[in-house]
């Protein structure tokens, strides 16, 4: 029987071998690293400001999604679906499990970690877990001592170094999670010192503002700091491919870089908008050809297929909502991945707002099942420097929107991303479009009834 490590590694790991050894030479080992509100503020992506070279040295030497979307914007139910490969309407985290929040996945549920340890892995989880109950996701190691609340992740990934240095030859998954860049309440942690990081600073007046946003100096402070935060995801990220390479796992391993959903900005984090789901995924499988640039619609409920997959590990009794996008990581337009869905209902306990949305590479359908509330915010993006100026001086826009059109969304919200990017221009209620519409609508409910929604009851309540 394993031993479990609740405790930090203050003393060494003793872990016994597995019952189904591997080899080195059989390994597929890997390694998932989930950071916290994180968009596409890297240098692979476009951003000519922030530096990155870690994460640009991961997207060069593998491949970058340019199409990969988020489930849902909000922490603790998108890694229910990275973790489970269900919806989490499904799963039954609906929200943040931490505190008075509560939510928690159904008791059928098994996780990742659990179908990778039936099948021989030695688990790893560093750093943020956020999801419950903590037996449907649990991992035989918590190698969380002295990672400043998983703010330090160069601190991180020696750690790591420790537990593969550990389990000598047996195969491994990583599950490997910054809590940056998340605000730290209101600001980013950069007020503390972090043992083995190189800060890096930056100038406000040199940030990249994205179009949800306004071009204010409230917004541009907020976005250097930030910039900073993820400027030390990309050290921890250097040092755990290090990690890899100085343990001769480089070439056995998966590697997969997402962010759980969209930054911690009014417009973003909580919405279905794209900049709340629209993220960046870095992929490296061993033997693919490097620098691919992938335009495929993937989506993070896939990721535990594509696990799966990879490592020959069974997959649960029930049927999963993904599937595995491993036969396309060499491809730069796949066909048929055209298409993804997102469904949200809670982030924290009082933010109450269900939405179910499809998104084509053309159109967005977004269903507002509570459109008669206000919208909810976050507490620490009302509490942010940015939407208190908006308060402050009672502000008619933010960004490209209204004030009252961002709190007051309309039951539809009909979008043409492909010529209105920034889903400004509702196309609900234009006749020119009611074809459109309803087959958006149709096939978002067949897809509610087929992954067994709670919230399909809606449409003969209300």
């Amino acid at each position: 029987m394993f031993m479990r490590f609740c405790v930090a590694l203050t003393c060494l790991f003793v872990l016994p071998q597995c019952l189904s050894p591997a080899t080195a030479a059989d390994n597929k080992n890997v390694v998932l690293i989930v950071v916290d509100d994180q968009g596409f503020e890297m240098g692979c992506y476009g951003n000519d400001t922030i530096r990155t070279p870690n994460l640009d040295a991961l997207a060069a030497s593998g491949t970058r999604f340019t199409q990969a979307y988020a489930t849902v914007a909000s922490c603790s139910a998108s890694r229910s679906v990275i973790l489970s490969g269900l919806f989490n309407h499904n799963n039954g985290q609906y929200g943040h499990a931490h505190d008075y929040h509560h939510f928690a996945a159904m008791p059928r549920v098994r996780g990742l970690s659990l179908l990778l340890a039936d099948a021989g892995y030695r688990t790893c989880s560093i750093g943020k877990f956020h999801v419950a109950p903590q037996e449907t996701f649990d991992f035989e190691v918590y190698a969380n001592d002295g990672i400043q609340g998983a703010r330090n992740p160069v601190r991180m990934a020696e750690n790591a170094r420790r537990f593969i240095e550990d389990i000598g030859d047996d195969p491994f998954f990583l599950y490997f999670c910054t809590s940056d860049p998340h605000r730290a309440r209101v600001g980013f942690s950069n007020d503390q010192p972090h043992p083995g990081v190189d800060e890096v600073h930056y100038d406000p007046a040199d940030v990249v503002v994205p179009p949800y946003l306004p071009d204010t100096d409230a917004v541009r402070g907020e976005l250097a700091e930030f910039y900073q935060a993820i400027s030390r995801v990309d050290q921890g990220v250097g040092r755990l491919m290090q990690v890899l390479d100085d343990t001769g796992h480089t070439d056995d391993t998966l590697v997969i870089y997402i962010s759980d959903n969209g930054p911690p900005f009014p417009g973003a984090k909580t919405t279905i908008y794209d900049p709340g789901i629209h993220l960046p995924m870095l992929v490296r499988r061993p033997g693919q050809s490097p620098g691919v640039v992938n335009n495929a619609m993937v989506s993070f409920v896939d990721l535990t297929p594509t696990i799966l997959e990879f490592t020959g590990a069974a997959a649960p009794d029930y049927p999963l909502h993904g599937r595995s996008f491993l036969s396309i990581i060499d491809q730069s337009d796949p066909p048929g991945w055209d298409e993804v869905r997102a469904s949200h209902t809670f982030h924290e306990i009082t933010m109450y707002y269900p939405m179910r949305a499809i998104r084509t590479r053309q159109y967005k359908y977004i269903f507002n099942l509570a459109s008669g509330l206000e919208y909810p915010f976050a507490s620490d993006l009302w509490d942010s420097p940015t939407w208190q100026e908006v308060v402050a001086n009672h502000a008619p826009m933010y960004a490209g929107r209204t004030v009252d059109a961002y709190i007051h969304r309309p039951r539809r919200e009909l979008y043409d991303v492909s010529a209105d990017p920034d889903e400004l221009v509702n196309l609900a209620d234009d006749a020119a479009h009611a074809k459109v519409l309803t087959d958006l609508q149709s096939r978002l409910k067949k897809w509610q009834v087929r992954t067994k929604d709670p919230w399909v009851i809606k449409y003969e309540h209300e």
